[in-house]
């Protein structure tokens, strides 16, 4: 079921419905709806997958409740193993095997032999990356007694399974997730209010940026053989507004949703594309995912805290596995390479952490050397996003040999195209609003700006006209193929 459905916008309501106004005196009763509720969402897309969720959501918790009753530290790792093998070894038959047979089969080629796997034909169940992880974290943080085992069946399944997050996150840790299941919850109209303001703001993304760049980055990138370097760098701009409106509008509508059940979720986006370094933006993009790497695998191998060739080995591993992580391709790995090599530098400089506050904070505009870093920055991680985008390694470096020749200085066709005009003036409203709000978890929850109300239910009401007058087919989501 997609968030920008007419199911969903059926779904949410009748959820909504019955959670407050029929069980909200019993939290038993709130967390098997929820539960309930959960297991329809995700069945929406093929009821098989079911099996797989509740089987992965019923080792984690069976592991869990013998780690907490056991002080053999041989048992202890036995059955943390059986957790990773479990979650891990799911994700390697349903999306790494081809991926494996494939290249192993390839590389026997190019030494003159024949090995021949057999494919799997499998279809990838949606949001897998995602709730692996989560249930991977809480065996992890139980093993190591960060927190403790829960008892609760009906919270533990509903926690993993939780609908508004499941499929493309943000990954929660059952340190701040699972507790709330375990607390009485009352509607909040402060809150519920704040959380319709981010799904509209998510919608927004999503529909009227996300979809409508889709349109002409993907002509662009599946006919880069005919398009000259400056229709292939708007290609790489465009794409980098689609997979930041598509992927931090889902977080958005996520965590909006979460409000309206009475549920904080993380923040997983802070405004990424006005960093000033590579660091900076990696802090401030797909939070959930960067900093379970940091604390389930940069740190255990020792982080920053070694010498400098170990250091510059953690970040390679974080990012390699970071872009594995996103698909079974070698583009994705390539991307996560590139992105080490360029954030090792400010490793190597302890500069990293220069950039740790929000950007121009108490001020209008940023300085001019502010602007040209945000600038450079984006413009980098564009380029960097080819990768990402591409197909292939081939049409990777087909499409960036072409941005840096010669037909970079000749005109696009795009840009006298009156619907890209007025795309662009759309992002510029999306960067004007976003930079409006930085200093909040989204950029529509506080904006001084907007004290007025009269021109802030204008600007609400004008938001819904452009999804309503943008949105036509529904277009899934990027991360939903992770």
């Amino acid at each position: 079921m997609l968030f920008n459905s007419i199911d969903f916008m059926v779904f949410l309501p009748i959820v909504f419905m019955i959670y407050w106004f029929i069980f909200k005196r019993n939290l038993k009763s709130q967390n098997l709806f929820l539960l309930i509720a959960s297991y329809v969402f995700y069945g929406w897309w093929d009821w098989r997958f079911l099996f797989l969720i509740a089987f992965s959501s019923a080792v984690d918790f069976i592991v869990g409740i013998r780690l907490s009753k056991s002080s053999n530290s041989i048992h202890r790792r036995l059955l943390l193993t059986t957790s990773i093998l479990v979650n891990l070894g799911f994700l390697m038959v349903f999306k790494y095997y081809n991926f494996f047979a494939e290249s192993l089969s390839s590389a026997f080629t190019l030494f003159g032999k024949t090995l021949s796997l057999n494919s799997l034909n499998v279809i990838l169940p949606v949001g897998i990356s995602f709730y692996t992880f989560q249930t991977l974290s809480y065996s992890i943080d139980v093993y190591k007694r960060k927190l403790e085992a829960t008892n609760d069946a009906i919270a533990f399944f509903a926690f993993v399974s939780f609908f508004p997050q499941l499929v493309a996150g943000p990954i929660e840790r059952a340190t701040n997730l699972l507790p709330q299941f375990y607390k009485d919850r009352k509607f909040d109209y402060h809150k519920a209010v704040l959380g319709l303001k981010q799904i509209l703001w998510g919608l927004f993304k999503k529909i009227v940026i996300a979809d409508n760049c889709a349109r002409y980055a993907n002509e662009i990138f599946n006919n880069y053989t005919e398009m000259p370097g400056s229709s292939l760098l708007l290609g790489a701009v465009l794409f980098s507004f689609q997979i930041y409106g598509d992927f931090s509008g889902y977080s958005d509508i996520a965590i909006g949703t979460s409000s309206l059940f009475g549920f904080k979720l993380k923040r997983n986006f802070a405004y990424p594309y006005f960093s000033r370094d590579i660091s900076e933006f990696w802090r401030r993009w797909h939070i959930s995912l960067s900093t379970w790497f940091r604390d389930y695998l940069y740190i255990p191998l020792g982080g920053s805290r070694v010498g400098k060739a170990k250091m510059i080995r953690n970040v390679l591993i974080v990012f390699l596995v970071s872009g594995f992580w996103h698909g079974a391709n070698w583009t994705f790995i390539v991307w996560g390479l590139v992105n080490a090599l360029l954030i090792i530098p400010q490793f190597l400089r302890q500069t990293n952490r220069h950039n740790l506050v929000t950007v121009a904070e108490n001020k209008i505009l940023p300085s001019l050397k502010e602007t040209f870093h945000i600038i450079a920055t984006f413009m980098i991680t564009s380029l960097v996003w080819v990768f990402f985008r591409s197909e292939s390694l081939g049409q990777s470096f087909a499409i960036l040999k072409r941005i840096f020749s010669e037909s970079l200085l000749t005109s696009s066709k795009y840009l006298t195209n009156l619907n890209v005009q007025i795309l662009a003036l759309l992002i510029g409203t999306l960067v004007f609003v976003e930079w409006l709000g930085r200093t909040q978890d989204f950029a529509l929850q506080k904006i001084p700006f907007f004290k007025n109300r009269l021109l802030r239910y204008s600007f609400y009401y004008s938001i819904i006209f452009a999804i309503l007058w943008f949105g036509g087919q529904e277009q899934n989501f990027i991360y939903f193929q992770f």
